[in-house]
């Protein structure tokens, strides 16, 4: 369905692939976290603890850019099209 010439449907796929994206490179962090950790890279492990609070806070933005959308998407004032 289209809303004011945006395909709310795509939209919100691409936003759940992001999403997922910063899911895989957020696990893949904390992996490298553990790794330098244990082997007594202090700074490295604090550089990546922090980019892990980071990726949370983007995932949680991501969350509320789809509601976001879908508030958006149900007051558009504009011309909705359906698939007949």
């Amino acid at each position: 369905m289209c809303t004011n010439g945006v395909n709310v449907d795509q939209f919100k796929m691409m936003l759940e692939q992001m999403d997922d994206q910063v899911a895989l490179n957020r696990r893949w962090t904390h992996k490298l976290f553990h790794k330098a950790d244990d082997n007594g890279y202090e700074t490295t492990a604090a550089v990546l603890k922090e980019i892990q609070g980071l990726m949370d806070e983007a995932r949680a933005l991501l969350t509320d850019a789809q509601d976001a959308l879908d508030k958006d998407a149900s007051s558009a004032p504009g011309v909705t099209v359906n698939l007949v």
